[in-house]
């Protein structure tokens, strides 16, 4: 467990590293190149910086050990950072397409927008996705909502760079021929990617609220635990098997039966082995509460 915290926190810090220089790259380009997709794509790797920040706090949050108040540990921490960024992707977009509607409303658009802007967005579009594979592996692997959710905000952010490219391009092309229409492209791109930047806001706070409110494991998923309980010596039933979801490992709620005559000390045993069975077989399985019922 503190080996796979420390993964997540080293990915997390190589990504802010990465969105900060990003971020400072596209701002200036954006500014030079004449470009409103390309600052509204700086906006976005700026927000990637702060986002990367809520994982890392979330991260070492949930690393903390169960208490009191806590029981279950402190888990979700993740899940409230992956809430923190959605709720930022949704206010950043906001905040974009309302600077390009406008914009295009006023008609005051530029028609200069020069190479820069083009070679900085192709360059940002490979980093990009570079970042989004490593964390979403990496995430997956060690089984983070918070790095995965942060993955998913680098593909975003390529996804969008993929629109400012489209745009930022055919701006240039429409003033090297003289075709002044196509200088609204670039705002009007700047809106598409404030929309890509939004739903994934809104994908990414829907999943984060779902596991906060503990969803259970459905038989599909619990088939694997459900045999191994059964493989179990003197286990002659399970009554009830409930696995929920509480951020970035799982609680275990099983009731079993035995022989109703055996003893409150050997179905303590019994119990026991079922719950060490679990958490040795299951990585993801934090803790499991073993109720005996007779047979």
């Amino acid at each position: 467990m503190e080996n796979r915290h420390k993964k997540a926190q080293v990915a997390t810090i190589i990504g802010m590293a990465v969105n900060i220089l990003l971020a400072v790259l596209k701002l200036i380009g954006g500014v030079l190149g004449n470009s409103r997709a390309l600052i509204a794509d700086a906006v976005h790797s700026a927000s990637d910086v702060l986002s990367s920040l809520a994982v890392l706090i979330g991260i070492r949050a949930s690393r903390k050990p169960p208490d009191e108040e806590h029981p279950y540990g402190h888990g979700k921490s993740e899940n409230v950072a992956t809430l923190i960024i959605a709720i930022m992707l949704i206010v950043v977009g906001f905040e974009i397409i309302y600077n390009s509607v406008s914009s295009l409303i006023s008609g005051s658009v530029g028609s200069e927008t020069t190479l820069i802007a083009l070679y900085i967005i192709i360059f940002s579009v490979v980093v990009k996705e570079a970042l989004f594979q490593y964390k979403y592996r990496l995430g997956s692997r060690i089984k983070s909502p918070a790095l995965i959710a942060d993955a998913w905000h680098h593909r975003s952010d390529a996804i969008s760079s993929l629109v400012a490219l489209v745009g930022i391009g055919l701006t240039i092309v429409g003033s090297s021929f003289n075709i002044p229409a196509l200088a609204y492209l670039d705002p009007i791109a700047s809106a598409v990617i404030a929309l890509i930047i939004m739903y994934m806001g809104y994908q990414l706070g829907k999943e984060a609220v779902s596991v906060s409110l503990e969803v259970v494991l459905n038989e599909d998923e619990t088939q694997d635990m459900r045999e191994a309980v059964l493989a179990v010596d003197k286990v002659r039933n399970i009554d009830n098997l409930s696995a929920r979801s509480h951020g970035s490992y799982v609680i275990i709620d099983i009731k079993i039966a035995v022989d109703a005559r055996m003893t409150v000390e050997e179905g303590h045993h019994v119990a026991r082995e079922v719950k060490q069975i679990l958490m040795r077989q299951f990585e993801e399985v934090q803790d499991v509460n073993v109720h005996v019922n007779p047979y």
